[in-house]
């Protein structure tokens, strides 16, 4: 038997979840897929920027989306070895959004929030412990062949949407390339509940720490602190996941022997990738399948979830409307696409690079520069609204 839906989307993260919901909302059958048992619990990724935010009120969740997490207002730029500390505030572009801060949130609490909701929906469905082995397309539609937990079930659908993260089988099926590069560093994430705070004078919420040798972002999320710090690729996995690495970094950073205990440790490598096409036929791709960017500025799961609104608006029109599929889909593969290599993949490698400019004890040439951008108002307000992820937007538009 074959299963007659509107769309599936492969991948229950919160790109995938958002694509799932919002379509749904817009009275289109749509089935989410995922191969795990739940929603992936991914502690990575933490940081919803204000556009993303409105995106959530207007789904209905923002609310609660806020409840579960903590609000930063504030974020540092401290140079570990001069000491210096340069603090941006996100009200002052208050003017331009009703959440003028970043949302320290857990990513898979939204999948998990949306997935729920989408299980409960007359146009939705959630499936778990399902995995895609494939998929034929024709000009009318989609054949998908999915394996679930007793047999091999069979999806016929308008438009197949792979949300389906890094290693998607949907991308690599469509033979689409993967341009970019791996950087030779992984990059190595750990979670306490220890009062990191007490170490700092004034310490924000969200905070880069600059240094040569080993830079670190220290976030906070509503009950615990993550650290992540470049993991050498020189010294064995095992090595870098011991009690004794773990104590090096955190004595680093604080400057205390305290033994300080975690509640995650988790290894990745980091690429900074682009598909050389979003979009295949009746085939799509968004976030971490589509573009792959290292973690600092969090623009990661945020630029997905702004994929998944420009594609979802696009398919709501074709579906609903009859509007005319190639010209907006090949309009979806452009905006998204030119504004992953633009913005996306040039921000992040530039924050890194940032990250790892504080040679010596003195200035740095970023440290400099921060220090000007917080002498001049526009300059300032330029790089807030760049860093919200508010000029990606509004650059996407400009693309016909």
């Amino acid at each position: 038997m074959t299963n007659r839906t509107r769309v599936i989307v492969a991948g229950a993260g919160p790109v995938g979840a958002v694509a799932a919901y919002r379509l749904a909302e817009m009275g289109i059958d749509t089935i989410l897929l995922e191969s795990q048992a739940d929603c992936p619990e991914d502690m990575r990724a933490s940081t919803f920027h204000p556009p993303s935010l409105e995106m959530m009120r207007d789904l209905g969740i923002v609310d609660a989306l806020i409840a579960d997490g903590l609000k930063a207002p504030l974020y540092q730029y401290r140079n570990r070895r001069s000491g210096s500390v340069i603090e941006l505030d996100l009200g002052e572009i208050a003017d331009v959004t009703e959440y003028p801060f970043r949302l320290q949130c857990e990513q898979y609490k939204l999948a998990r929030m949306l997935s729920t909701k989408l299980a409960e929906h007359a146009h939705g469905q959630t499936l778990f412990n399902r995995r895609i082995l494939g998929y034929e397309q024709d000009a009318d539609g989609v054949t998908v062949f999915v394996e679930s937990p007793v047999a091999v079930e069979t999806y016929r659908c308008d438009y197949l949407i792979g949300a389906d993260g890094a290693n998607s089988m949907v991308r690599k099926w469509t033979g689409v390339e993967f341009e970019g590069f791996t950087w030779p560093e992984r990059f190595l994430t750990l979670s306490t509940d220890y009062p990191i705070e007490r170490h700092f004078v004034d310490l924000a919420q969200v905070n880069y720490i600059a240094d040569a040798e080993e830079w670190c972002v220290l976030l906070r999320v509503p009950t615990l602190w993550r650290l992540l710090v470049p993991a050498p690729e020189s010294i064995d996995d095992s090595i870098l996941l011991s009690d004794a690495y773990k104590d090096k970094v955190f004595a680093g950073l604080t400057g205390s022997a305290d033994t300080i205990e975690t509640y995650h440790r988790t290894l990745y490598r980091v690429h900074q990738r682009v598909a050389k096409r979003f979009r295949h036929g009746r085939v799509l791709l968004v976030g971490d399948a589509a573009h792959l960017n290292n973690p600092l500025g969090g623009f990661g799961m945020n630029s997905g979830i702004h994929d998944a609104w420009n594609l979802t608006e696009k398919l709501g029109d074709v579906l609903n409307g009859g509007a005319d599929a190639d010209a907006l889909l090949d309009r979806y593969d452009r905006q998204r696409r030119i504004v992953a290599s633009e913005f996306v993949q040039a921000q992040t490698i530039q924050n890194k690079q940032a990250m790892e400019g504080a040679n010596g004890d003195g200035k740095s040439d970023t440290e400099r520069r921060m220090e000007a951008l917080m002498r001049d108002d526009d300059q300032r307000r330029a790089y807030l609204l760049r860093q919200a992820m508010f000029t990606s937007l509004e650059r996407e538009t400009e693309i016909a």
